[in-house]
């Protein structure tokens, strides 16, 4: 007992200039016994070697609790700089690594995969966010003047342009003349009548639909049934703008089911992707990462397959794609700064995507696989083919159920 309190008195006494003292981290806050599970500690264990829980005895703040949630989701300690460093300059290495037994210095690749695609479209929705702002503010200050635009708050009485009175000039020079004036108004009368035309028809040919009873559809199977049904409403809807769809059912003498009443209210949906499809985009966009998430296992089948005299197991191969798509997010994440500073709109992330992705691919393939240089081509034609196809169909069906869910 005696000897327990002297070494604890050494131990306390040891400081740690790299923890603050208010820090849940710090030697004050530290037990003999694990607050968890009960496996005895000394005070220079900060965490237990039994169930790898933090030894504190500090209570839980919001401070810390906000702490803890960002940490665990964002924070790696020297794993991310291991991991960043070698996903981004040493391709397929990290995977052969990682899948041999070396993962202590690394994150979890799948966690690592999230953590990038959550960061790159918090970034990415908050620029959005700051764009929109200065772009509303900026219209908001400024009105048009003789084809100028001018901002209010920069206008004093010696800014103001002096009005072009050019165009009241040029009316006058024509009324001197008769015969031009009579050809510029029959030019005018011809546009107005051709726009008019031009309305009316496409009027029309809005309006105009070709009533079907629901017995016509239900001869169909369920999918042809649906996909015709909704295009038949969707013509209804524009011919007649009616948005409310008990309504429109009434009025078609349809059945007011579930599946009638879904497919009608679609077409506000349409609507909003029309008068917004920059928000529509965005909307895709949010989900991307979990179509690359849904999408991996899929895509590890492919490698499985004509890696299959490899010792690799799908599971491998899997940790191999991840780490394929990290990289992916990494460098968006990387560009993105740059792409706001010189507002250039994805140009600099869309060149190195596909000029280094390529190489970096192939790059990962030879590493991690280690065969040769001819057969890694070959696979790496056969594989971007593959990813090519696969990523069509397959997003085909991931953002046609996310457009429906829009």
């Amino acid at each position: 007992m005696l000897l327990r309190k002297r070494k604890t008195y050494y131990i306390y006494n040891v400081k740690e200039t790299n923890i603050k003292s208010t820090s849940r981290k710090a030697m004050n806050y530290r037990g003999i016994e694990c607050l968890n599970c009960g496996h005895p500690l000394d005070l220079t264990d900060r965490y237990c070697a039994y169930c790898g829980q933090l030894n504190t005895t500090k209570r839980l703040s919001l401070l810390d609790f906000i702490n803890e949630f960002v940490l665990s989701v964002f924070t790696y300690d020297s794993r991310f700089r291991f991991t960043l460093k070698d996903l981004l300059f040493k391709p397929g290495t990290i995977t052969k690594n990682y899948v041999t037994g070396k993962r202590i210095k690394y994150a979890n690749p799948f966690r690592f995969f999230l953590s990038a695609s959550i960061l790159y479209f918090l970034l990415i929705a908050a620029i959005s966010l700051f764009k929109d702002s200065n772009e509303i503010s900026f219209e908001e200050n400024k009105m048009n003047i003789n084809g100028e635009e001018i901002v209010i708050s920069d206008i004093n009485q010696d800014s103001i342009p002096e009005v072009n009175l050019s165009p009241l000039k040029e009316i006058e020079h024509l009324h001197q003349s008769s015969e031009d004036l009579t050809a510029l108004e029959k030019e005018i009368n011809d546009a107005i009548k051709e726009g008019v035309a031009n309305r009316k028809n496409k009027e029309e040919e809005k309006s105009t639909y070709t009533y079907k009873p629901e017995e016509n559809f239900k001869k169909r199977n369920f999918i042809d049934e649906t996909i015709a049904k909704g295009v038949f409403f969707n013509k209804f809807y524009d011919a007649t703008g009616i948005k409310n769809p008990t309504k429109a059912l009434d009025s078609l003498h349809y059945e007011k089911s579930k599946i009638n009443l879904w497919l009608y209210s679609k077409n506000k949906d349409i609507d909003r992707v029309k008068e917004n499809p920059i928000a529509f985009t965005n909307y895709l966009a949010s989900k991307t990462p979990f179509f690359m998430f849904f999408f991996a296992p899929f895509f590890a089948l492919f490698f499985w397959a004509i890696y299959s005299k490899k010792r690799a197991n799908y599971m491998e191969h899997l940790v191999f794609i991840f780490h394929i798509f990290s990289w992916i997010f990494i460098v968006l994440l990387i560009t993105l700064p740059i792409e706001f500073i010189f507002n250039t709109d994805g140009i600099i992330a869309t060149i190195l995507v596909t000029l280094v992705g390529p190489f970096y691919f192939y790059k990962a393939l030879r590493n991690f696989y280690k065969q040769r240089r001819l057969i890694t081509l070959i696979k790496f034609v056969f594989l971007n083919f593959i990813f090519f196809i696969g990523t069509s169909i397959f997003a085909i069906f991931f953002f046609a159920i996310t457009a429906i869910l829009f």
